[in-house]
Order: C-alpha cells, then structure tokens, then sequence
C-alpha cells in the first residue's frame, strides 16, 4: 500500500471511531454557561475552587503557569480535611508543568483547554527515573511533565471531555533533528503515588509520551480520546511503567507509536530497581498506529511484566496486536499474558514477537542478562486484510516458551506475503488457527482453548462515587 492510500484508510478509520466517540462524550455534556455538572472519581471533595480564583486568564497568550501553582498549593492545605478539586472553566489556559497534591482533583469543563506552552524556561528538569539509567531521548535529565506528581495519594485528573493540548509539534521537530539535550516532557507523569485516576479528557499532540504512571499502584484510566499525527516520534498514548492493579478501559487512541506500552525498566537499570509491572487489565480498546502495536510489552521490560489481560481490542490500520519486545541484555521476564477477542482491520503483523530489539542505554549493559518469556496466550481472534499472520522472534539459546494460539481466523491482503509464519526460538500449540501457523507452533489434535484468568483482580473491584463540580456562568 502506498504512502496515500495508507494515509487515506487511516483517515476514514479515524473520522469513523471519532463520531462514535464524540456521540458518546455528548451524553454527559452540560450546557456551555455553566451550571452543576456530575461526574464519578474515586473521591469527592469537601472544598472547590475554579482556577480564576487565582489570577488565570484563560486567552491562549496569558501564561497561568502561576496560577494553577498557587491554585494547587492553596488547595493542598485541605487534604486533611475532605480533600479539594480544581475547576478549569471554558477557556484557553496556557502553562508550563506544574505540580499535583494528594486528596485532590483536576477536573476540566468540556470547553477547557489546558495548552502547554512553547517556553521552556516554563519546563524545569527533573532527575532521570532510576530504572532507565538516563533520559530516554538523550543522556541528559528531563523535562518534567506538564501535569506532574510524586508520592501522592487519592488523585483524579478528569473532566466532562476537557481537552489538555500538549503542543508537541516543536518537541518533534527539534527531537528530530537532534537539537535535544534532555528528553521532551510528557503530558502526564504520576510517580511513586497510590489512588489514581485518569479519566475523561481529551489529550492531544503531547511532545512525546502522554499517559506515564510509574512506580505507582491502584491505578484507573478510563475514557481517554488521545490522538496524535501518525508520523509523530515516541507519542504512545499509555505506558504504564513499574505499576501494580491497573485498568486501563474504554479508550481511543491514534499514535505515531504503540498505543499503550508496558515497561519497567531498561537493561541494567530495570534489572537493579526490579520493580515489575504486573495485574494489568486492559479492555475496549481501539487503537490506530500505523507504525507501532496496539498493545506492546517491552522493550523496556528489565523488572518484569506480569499478569497482563487483554480483551475486547480493536486495531485498525495499525502494525501490529499484543507485539512482545525484548533482546539480550534486558533481563527480566514477560509471562503469564493473556489476550482475547481482539477485532483487527488492515493489519502488517497478526502476532509480532522480537528478541532482538536492540537499543540500550550504556555500553554498560550485561548481554547474558536474557528475558524469560513463557505463558503467552491469545484467543478469539478476528483479522482481516493482513500482510503476515506472524513474525515470531525468539532468542537463541533462550525460547520463547509456553506460545498457546487458539481460535483465529485471518483474512489475508489481496497481496499477502508467501511466509505467512516465521518462526524462530520459540515454543507452543496451536488450535483451530487459519492459516495454518509454522512447525513450532504444531496444530494440537484434541481442541486447544488457551487459558484466560477467570478470577477478578483487586482493581477491577474499586468502585467510583458521582460527584459534582459547579461551573460558572458566562
């Protein structure tokens, strides 16, 4: 498919997805001159306060990067008392990266746009994250996040599908032309924190990652529209990075790379903090990346993955599914993943696995810390126009074990590749798989169905309250 005609398909899928989205933002809309709006978080709070409150003028021009500070800490004040939620009105907020506390909410009006600013002297830096070794894009430190938190409890980013624009097109372009010192920013980054929600809100054009909670647990995102130009550099839309009992659902993601990405750590860095990602579910997912997997697992996986669950999945004119990426030197382990009923539309790669995936951080990487990677299962798979069924890399001397493929049939493109299954160092079972898969992955007489937990984790239990924020009128 040429350059066009990708562009082309992607368009339609997208403009498609979107009015289904956009429908069902307008169910909890309320009327643009203010009024009370109900929404669910995981608390409510006992004190509020909009952002003018504080001197914000909400133009596009006026930096309120002083504003949302001041708003912050005053409101920090009350986390022992009932907790307190920031209301961002109708309006245009420009602002550089600012900080959360805990007992706390954002909460942003349909017609509020938090725009980051184009002044870096707005985006201190931070210290690199100690299971990464340096900054992902240069050795340097950080840019800190627009929306930023460390060691915090009980906190909910949410709205009535508010958007939150990351202006990233001058990060791309000057990360492309390698005019970088310290890694670009992302649009939001929770570390070392417990009770987090993220959930109805628009994110755009983030200057590289949107979505990042690290070293954190009890987390749920939910409802997030995020959407990026397809060509644009290392804008997944969800990482969750060295985090426990997470849920990620309802979500519709356009990236210029993998729409979520399950890390924790590189090489040996990962492999000293050791902190896994594991209890992960995700569900009702659709996702748009013609470069990049709907779902990765690595490369950045030195502390391990653990326990992830996939259902409900659309990808449509995207690379590939659930793709596992790894190499020597990584370490770690990616097992005990389980993935069903995924819906996939103009596809490269059905099922992508990589033992080779070979960027490090240092010279100073063990290459005889290799991955385990064992119990990978997908089932109840649908796929059409596909270019190959499967491209299944493992590592010599180091399988990739435990493979169990059940119940997929694959529709293939007009012009489909003649190997439809290269496989190498790896192990498993097929069952009821059209095409027929490679030798490594032998067709089991008796009728196979690959294992899906039926157990519920703890996440998935947490119950969100309706509470109510007071918009003003205009």
């Amino acid at each position: 498919m040429d350059g066009k005609s990708k562009m082309s398909n992607v368009s339609g899928a997208i403009f498609f997805i979107l009015g289904l989205f956009f429908l069902r933002a307008a169910e909890c809309r309320t009327p643009a001159n203010g009024g009370t709006v109900k929404y669910s978080a995981l608390s409510c709070r006992k004190h509020s306060a909009l952002l003018t409150d504080f001197g914000a003028v909400g133009d596009g021009k006026t930096s309120n990067t002083k504003a949302f500070k001041a708003a912050i800490h005053h409101l920090s004040q009350s986390a022992s008392d009932g907790g307190a939620q920031l209301i961002v009105p109708a309006g245009k907020w420009l602002t550089g990266s600012f900080n959360l506390t805990s007992h706390f909410t954002l909460f942003l009006h349909k017609d509020a746009v938090i725009l980051a600013t184009q002044d870096e002297s707005e985006w201190p830096l931070v210290s690199v994250l100690p299971s990464y070794g340096r900054g992902r894009d240069a050795p340097g430190g950080r840019f800190s996040s627009l929306i930023f938190g460390t060691n915090l409890t009980d906190v909910v980013i949410t709205g009535n599908n508010g958007t939150i624009d990351g202006q990233g097109a001058s990060w791309w372009k000057k990360f492309k032309a390698g005019q970088l010192n310290e890694t670009r920013p992302y649009m939001i980054e929770i570390m070392y924190s417990n009770q987090i929600q993220i959930s109805n809100l628009t994110l755009v054009n983030s200057p590289s990652w949107f979505v990042h909670p690290i070293y954190s647990s009890n987390i749920t995102i939910q409802g997030l529209t995020i959407l990026a130009p397809i060509n644009s550099p290392n804008t997944d839309g969800i990482d969750p990075d060295s985090c426990s009992q997470t849920r990620i659902e309802d979500c519709f993601i356009v990236s210029g790379d993998d729409c979520i990405a399950v890390k924790s750590g590189w090489d040996q860095y990962g492999i000293k903090v050791g902190i896994p990602t594991e209890h992960l579910v995700i569900r009702r997912l659709t996702c748009i990346s013609p470069d990049s997997a709907t779902i990765a697992l690595g490369s950045e996986m030195s502390g391990g993955i653990h326990d992830v669950r996939a259902e409900d999945i659309t990808a449509l004119s995207t690379q590939s599914s659930v793709r596992i990426k790894t190499a020597q030197g990584r370490g770690g382990y990616v097992k005990d993943i389980f993935v069903r009923r995924m819906t996939l539309k103009t596809m490269k790669y059905v099922f992508w696995m990589t033992g080779s995936y070979g960027s490090h951080p240092d010279p100073g990487f063990d290459p005889k810390a290799l991955p385990l990677i064992e119990n990978i299962n997908y089932k109840q798979v649908e796929a059409e126009n596909v270019t190959y069924s499967a491209r299944l890399e493992g590592i010599p001397n180091d399988h990739f074990k435990g493979i169990c493929i059940s119940n997929v049939t694959i529709a293939l493109t007009e012009k489909p590749k003649k190997l439809q299954w290269n496989c190498t160092d790896i192990a498993g079972v097929t069952s009821n798989v059209t095409p027929k898969a490679c030798d490594l992955l032998p067709q089991k007489k008796e009728v196979v169905d690959c294992p899906f937990p039926e157990d519920r984790l703890a996440i998935e239990d947490v119950k969100l309250v309706t509470c109510s924020a007071s918009l003003p009128f205009f």
